[in-house]
Formats: structure tokens, C-alpha cells, sequence
């Protein structure tokens, strides 16, 4: 039925009882009192057709309220069994209720579009109030960042980073800052980026958290090579002719000494042991640079797949005499002996014995003397290989140091070794870490 014809049956009712008490009142005025007991009951009945008609309708009314209030749209009003004047109040509801369910599927299909794509993305998203510091939202990409599983309320993170946390308060929508954050295994730089919104009477802000440290990294070994090859040069042409110089003075001398039959005086003895240490220490240090230079000259890499059971043993093998002259017990920890991974060996090796000769300068004045060497492959599918000592571990000002060229914490250390493991492992696309506390040993982490 349509509203039309809705309207029309309440016009017609209307008009029923106008009639009828038209006519009552006709009756009245001519003394006829006997019809009235006809036409009191039709009266009566018509108002109660009518009472009942609208307390339905209320009712009907209250229930799709009731509905609307609670989300229920999946509810839905019988029509077919209704009273025809409800039939046209029923169908309403229903077609309100359709729209309401498109409306919502359309708004449920967009929020999980939208939490499908931030889930997605590599960035970090955390959303809070401002006021209270109630977290409101955080995507997955977080949780793996921060290793946290789950953030109530902002004001949490403080307790495990308070330095990440004092940044986050700090900083103003609109604004970027670069900061630090602390994890179980390490720390690592992330650009934070703020803005708000207001909804509802309260402020919320929206920090994205990017991982920069491998951007970082790379930037500032490009850097590094820039410099080392400028460095290199200029020594070298520096060096190279007092090099020679020194060579052809001490020939010079010679033939001197040998026409004068020699220095009685000594004085000649002397100038050629001074010819002599400007010679060897000019060529130590044209052998200094071109250890140095090096660094640039790796640029290509021969991948073939390699057993991490294999390049153990083949480390373990290489460095037995060491370990039993030195008293070092060295564990091998791998769990799946298929382990594997895409890398040039001689390069990979290569690192493994830097830091394995590492770790045996960092326990020598250990009584128990130990070094562990273990692989693992996480659930993202990346190899994580791990060399762990025993030592004296290192100050955590030094640990974002000891990967820049020509920095070293050994007396006799040429700051090369850390800085070379640092470029093979990028070039392999993979990352270099260091965990280490002071008295309780160190771990450098490589995930490929």
C-alpha cells in the first residue's frame, strides 16, 4: 500500500467520526435521545479504532527507534502479516533499514580498506588523546618496531623508553624530528612525524614512526667512501715521493760515505738511521692508506648460495689453534642445519673472522672465556646471524661510534675492521647491529 492511500484511510476515519458525532449532536438538538444508543457505541468504537491505530503505530515507531539506537539494521518488520494501516509504516522501516545497511557496509568496506593499507606500509602509525593519553589506535608496523604487543596508554612507553617518549609529547603537529628508540635488541633512529584532529569535543594526535637507520646508514657510508678516497689519494701522492725521496738520499749517502772512506764521527750512522725511519715510516703509511682505500674498492659481489652450518665450521676450523692456546670455549648454536642464505662467502667469512677476532680480544681477561656463534630465521623470513661473547662489554656511548672509519677502542686498532664488516653486510642489502652493556659482554647481530 502506498502513502497515498495511507493518508486517505486516515482522511476517511477522520471523517467517519465527524459524521457520527454531526449526527449525535443532530439527534440531541431534536429530542431524539433513543438513537444516541445506536449512535454512542459507533462512536466509542470508531475513537478506540483510533486510539489503537495510533498506540500500534507508537509502538511501531519505539521498536525501529529502538533498533536505530542499538545498530540493529538486520532486523526487519513483517509486512505481508501487518494491519494494512501499518503495512505502508513497516515498509518504511524496512527501506530505512536497507539504506542504513549500505551505509554501514560501505563505511565497514572502507575501514578495512584503509586499515588493509596502513597495515601494510613499512611506517608506523600511533594515535592517542591528547588529554587522557589513551591510545586509540596503533598498526602492526609499530608493534613490530617498538616490540610491543600492545599500548593501553601513551604514558606507558615512558617505562621502557623514556627518551622516545619525551620526544612524542614534545613534539608539535606539523613538526619532524629525528629520535632514538630503545628495543630489547638495540636502538635505532626513526623520524616522527605529528598532526591532530579534534572529533567529538576531544584532541587526538597522530604520529608516523619511519625507520631510518638503514637510510642513515647508507647515506653516511656513502659519505665515509667520499671521504676515504679523497683522503687516500691526497697520502698517498703526498707520501709516495718522500718515499722515494728517502731512497735516493740513502743511495746518495752511501756513495758519499764510500768516497770519504767513511764517517770516523759516527755522524754518517746517524743520517742514514734517520733516512731509514723516514723511509719505513713513509712506506707504513702508503701501506695505511691503501688498507684503507679498500673500503671503496668493494663494490661487487659473487652470490652463490651458503650453508650457515658451513661457514661456521669453516670459522671454527680456522680459528681452533686460537681458541684452545687461549683457553676459549666456542659454542655453534643452529637449530635448523638447512639454513641458508644468497651471499658471497669469501666477503662473509671475511666479516665473521673480524668479529670472531673481536670477541677473542674481548674476553682475554675473562676466567671463563666464551663465544657463541648461532643463526635463527624470524618470522618475516630474514636470516639473523649472531656473534655473542662473554667480555667487558662496551659503554653505550662508544656503541654508536665503533662502525665510523679510523675509530677503535684497541690500542693498536686501525679503526678498519667494523667499518669493512659494516659495507659487506649493506652491500649484501642486509643490516649490522651491536647490543653491549659494560661487564656483561657483547652482540653483534647481522639480518639478511
Amino acid at each position: 500500500m502506498n502513502p497515498k492511500r495511507f493518508e486517505w484511510r486516515i482522511i476517511i476515519r477522520v471523517i467517519f467520526l465527524f459524521l457520527s458525532l454531526l449526527a449525535s449532536a443532530f439527534v440531541v438538538l431534536q429530542g431524539n435521545y433513543i438513537y444516541l444508543f445506536f449512535l454512542l457505541p459507533l462512536i466509542s468504537f470508531q475513537v478506540f479504532e483510533f486510539i489503537r491505530f495510533q498506540r500500534k503505530a507508537q509502538e511501531e515507531l519505539q521498536q525501529f527507534v529502538e533498533a536505530i539506537h542499538y545498530r540493529d539494521f538486520s532486523r526487519f518488520f513483517d509486512v505481508k502479516h501487518a494491519p494494512a494501516e501499518l503495512q505502508p509504516l513497516r515498509q518504511g522501516f524496512n527501506e530505512i533499514n536497507d539504506t542504513f545497511k549500505i551505509i554501514s557496509k560501505e563505511k565497514e568496506t572502507q575501514y578495512q580498506y584503509l586499515q588493509k593499507i596502513l597495515e601494510l606500509v613499512d611506517t608506523g602509525i600511533l594515535s592517542f588523546e591528547v588529554e587522557s593519553g589513551d591510545v586509540v589506535w596503533m598498526n602492526e608496523s609499530l608493534k613490530k618496531m617498538l616490540q610491543l604487543p600492545y599500548l593501553k596508554n601513551i604514558q606507558s612507553l615512558a617505562k621502557r623508553d623514556k627518551e622516545l617518549y619525551n620526544n612524542i609529547s614534545l613534539l608539535k603537529p606539523g613538526e619532524s624530528k629525528i629520535a632514538t628508540a630503545h628495543v630489547e635488541k638495540g636502538m635505532f633512529k626513526v623520524l616522527l612525524s605529528a598532526t591532530a584532529f579534534q572529533t567529538d569535543g576531544k584532541k587526538y594526535k597522530l604520529i608516523a614512526f619511519q625507520n631510518i637507520n638503514e637510510a642513515m646508514d647508507e647515506t653516511e657510508s656513502k659519505a665515509w667512501q667520499k671521504l676515504l678516497s679523497v683522503m687516500t689519494h691526497e697520502i698517498m701522492n703526498s707520501v709516495a715521493p718522500i718515499s722515494s725521496l728517502a731512497e735516493t738520499l740513502k743511495k746518495t749517502l752511501k756513495q758519499t760515505a764510500g768516497y770519504n772512506n767513511g764517517g770516523g764521527d759516527g755522524s754518517m750512522e746517524d743520517l742514514e738511521l734517520g733516512i731509514d725511519t723516514i723511509k719505513r715510516r713513509s712506506e707504513g703509511l702508503l701501506k695505511f692508506a691503501e688498507t684503507y682505500r679498500n673500503l671503496n674498492k668493494i663494490n661487487t659481489l659473487n652470490l652463490k648460495k651458503v650453508y650457515v652450518s658451513e661457514l661456521y665450521g669453516n670459522i671454527h676450523h680456522l680459528m681452533q689453534p686460537t681458541f684452545e692456546q687461549k683457553g676459549i670455549e666456542l659454542e655453534i648454536i643452529l637449530k635448523d642445519p638447512e639454513l641458508c642464505l644468497q651471499a658471497d662467502i669469501n666477503l662473509l667469512e671475511q666479516v665473521m673472522i673480524n668479529l670472531v677476532v673481536n670477541a677473542i680480544e674481548a674476553v682475554k681477561e675473562k676466567e671463563n672465556p666464551k663465544i657463541i656463534l648461532s643463526a635463527e630465521q624470524t618470522l618475516n623470513k630474514k636470516i639473523v646471524l649472531k656473534v655473542v661473547d662473554n667480555g667487558q662489554g662496551m659503554d653505550e656511548e662508544l656503541l654508536d661510534k665503533i662502525f665510523i672509519p679510523f675509530f677503535s677502542t684497541k690500542k693498536q686498532g686501525s679503526g678498519i675492521g667494523l667499518s669493512l664488516c659494516k659495507q659487506i653486510v649493506m652491500l649484501h642489502k642486509g643490516t649490522i647491529q651491536v647490543q653491549s652493556k659494560e661487564g656483561q659482554g657483547t652482540v653483534f647481530l647481522m639480518q639478511f
